[in-house]
Parts: C-alpha cells; structure tokens; sequence
C-alpha cells in the first residue's frame, strides 16, 4: 500500500461502519467523519450537546443521528457503550479529553478492555518511501517494559493486516544496530528477536535493534553490513520511547512534507484520536483505518 488514497480505497471496497463521534460539538471532527461518509466507508453516530451538534450540522448542511449528553463523562459512557453493544463499530474522538474517553474505554462493566495493553500507532506517507509506514507507540504507553513493546508489536501486526500487509516485517528502533547491554532498547531489541524466532510472537517478521536509517533504506543497510528480512525493507517501526515515536511521526511531517494518520489499539474497537493540526486527508485517513481495524 502506497499512500493514503490506497488506504481509503480500500475502505470504501469494505463498506460502511457505525462511527460513533464522542463530543460531536466539534465541527472539525463532523467534517472529517462527514467527508468519510460522502466517500461511502462510514455511518456517523453524533453523542454531546444536541443543540451545539445540530448548529454544527446546518453549516455543513448534513443530518446524522444525535445521541444527546448532559456531559462529558456521559458522552464518553454513552459512545462507549454504543460500540461495546455492537450498535456501532469504532469510536472516534471528538470535543472531550483523551484520558476522559480513556477512561470510559477501560471501564471494567461496559468499556472495551481485552485485557491487552492500549498503544497508539501513527500510519506515515511520505513521498520518499512509496509506501506507508507505521510507527509506534509514539502516543500512549511513556517508556514500555519489554512485555509492554510485545502487546505493541502484537496491535500494530494486527493493523498491518488489517490494511492488507500479510507479514509486515518490523524493525526495532535503536541508536546502534549492535546489543549493548548499557542501551535497554538494544537488549530489549534483541530478545524479541529471538521471540520472534522461536515463534514466541507471530505472524510478522522482527528484527533489531536497527537504526532508522539501516530499517527504511537498503543502501544504507548495505553500506553498514546490516542484512536479514527487514533491514531496508520495514514495514513497522518500534520505538524505544513515546518521544521517540512522537518526534519521529511529527518530524516525517515537517521535515519531509508527509501526512500522518493513525488509531489508539488494543481494545475491542479501534479508537481514532485525530489531532487539530492533521490536515482533512490525514484525518479521513485515520477514519479509514479504523473502519478497516473494526
């Protein structure tokens, strides 16, 4: 898969789902879901402020269900709910905080807990590559223990297939391509690698640690005699840290010109957090991932 068009036309080949838009009184978050139904992918469900949902809904002259909330806490419950009774398919963040929606998600009667740790997974086009690349976590768990980086990896295989990767090959990110027992992310690097090949982790292929360079590029990888499946060829990259992945996704943007998509995985739906500075293809592609994740 090349870029975000290929993304969100393979969305539309799988038809629609149930997007359940929590604190729909933000204007930009119906746009993108409304553009995502015009595409013919997604059936909006709008939960907030009934009156400050429909003013939003004339100006972009549409009309999808509403489901009213006296709150934010009673949004989150109410979307929340909708998508853990199969009435909707995936949940969209809107007007509300993250770790409000958070905490619904994780409520241990009606939220969407699976017992696999929550991690966030960034989706990066750039026109350099000519494919889409992922990146994680660079938006959820701070400085993941090794059982933690097992659970991201095991989100982001998923996604990789869900998008039509069948044996993504993920790269773990380090400083150096050597295990140096004074650098954790090395030698975390390495054990999943090992796991990976005693079929501990499954369905992909993992390699690390590995610089960024030696991951994404072959002349790189050839100039620093680093061979195996992944290297020059990652379809995944692992990050040691959340800033690490944070600065990685943001910098593919700013430095390069790309587009940034991305979902919050590990729960019974995919969760998509789209940020004010996306542009509306970043956004539509988000809301194409997560329709093809449910």
């Amino acid at each position: 898969m090349k870029n975000f068009d290929d993304l969100i036309l393979k969305a539309k080949k799988g038809g629609k789902k149930r997007v359940v838009v929590v604190g729909a009184e933000d204007i930009e978050a119906i746009k993108a879901v409304s553009e995502a139904e015009q595409e013919g992918f997604a059936e909006p469900i709008l939960v907030g402020n009934k009156e400050k949902i429909e003013e939003n809904l004339k100006i972009i002259e549409k009309n999808y269900q509403i489901i009213e909330a006296d709150s934010v806490e009673d949004a989150a419950g109410k979307g929340v709910r909708l998508v853990s009774s199969s009435t909707a398919d995936v949940l969209m963040k809107g007007n509300i905080k993250t770790s409000t929606l958070l905490k619904a998600v994780l409520n241990k009667e009606w939220g969407l807990r699976t017992g696999n740790v929550l991690s966030h997974c960034a989706v990066i086009e750039t026109e350099h590559l000519q494919k889409l690349i992922m990146v994680t976590d660079g938006g959820m768990i701070i400085n993941p223990t090794l059982k933690e980086k097992i659970s991201i990896i095991d989100n982001s295989v998923s996604l990789a297939h869900s998008i039509g990767i069948d044996i993504p090959k993920v790269a773990l990110i380090a400083a150096v391509e050597v295990v140096n027992p004074d650098m954790q992310a090395t030698m975390d690097a390495a054990i999943l690698t090992q796991m990976n090949k005693r079929h501990q982790i499954k369905n992909c292929i993992i390699d690390g640690p590995l610089g960024i360079d030696n991951a994404l590029d072959m002349m790189a990888a050839k100039i620093k005699k680093v061979d195996g499946d992944v290297a020059g060829k990652a379809d995944i990259l692992v990050v040691p840290d959340i800033h690490s992945g944070n600065f990685l996704g943001k910098s593919a943007i700013y430095f390069a010109g790309g587009k940034i998509a991305g979902l919050i995985l590990g729960a019974k739906a995919p969760i998509i957090v789209v940020s004010r500075a996306n542009d509306s293809k970043s956004k539509l592609a988000s809301l194409a991932l997560g329709v093809l994740n449910a």
